[in-house]
């Protein structure tokens, strides 16, 4: 029976998990998420754990940041006035929100504290940082 490859082209059902057991992604509901292994199009630790599996087989990915979205950079959080923001935008913890970078591209945030006139905004991915468990079935090797 064939084994996924780097270069194969395959599919795959996951549920994405972090340590606590909350799922933060999955494709149950879904179809199949298809990929090239070691293109790239997907998180590295995902990338390497389907090596050798088998059209059916399942596995367990427990991935350490440096394989997922990597360490949370403190160079990528900061604090803004509430002044700065437009008027129709009253920040809110846990809001996302689209800036634009000093180079004029756009970049995605996450209010995460306020204190008085000062809000906390975080550029870095939602999950870097995290250790994540992935359930992994190979459904097809195209």
């Amino acid at each position: 029976m064939c084994k996924v490859k780097q270069g194969s082209k395959i599919k795959v059902h996951y549920t994405g998990q972090l340590e606590d057991g909350t799922v933060f992604d999955s494709s149950q509901d879904r179809d199949p998420l298809e990929f090239e292994v070691g293109s790239g199009q997907i998180i590295p630790g995902v990338d390497k754990g389907v090596i050798d599996m088998k059209v059916g087989e399942a596995r367990k990915l427990t991935i350490k940041p440096e394989e997922a979205y990597g360490p949370s950079q403190e160079d990528l959080i900061g604090q803004v006035d509430k002044s700065a923001f437009p008027d129709d935008i009253d920040p809110q913890i846990g809001q996302q929100l689209q800036m634009d970078r000093s180079d004029g591209d756009p970049i995605q945030v996450v209010v995460t504290t306020i204190e008085g006139d000062k809000v906390t905004l975080d550029a870095n991915h939602p999950l870097a940082g995290q250790t994540l468990v992935f359930d992994v079935e190979v459904t097809e090797i195209l």
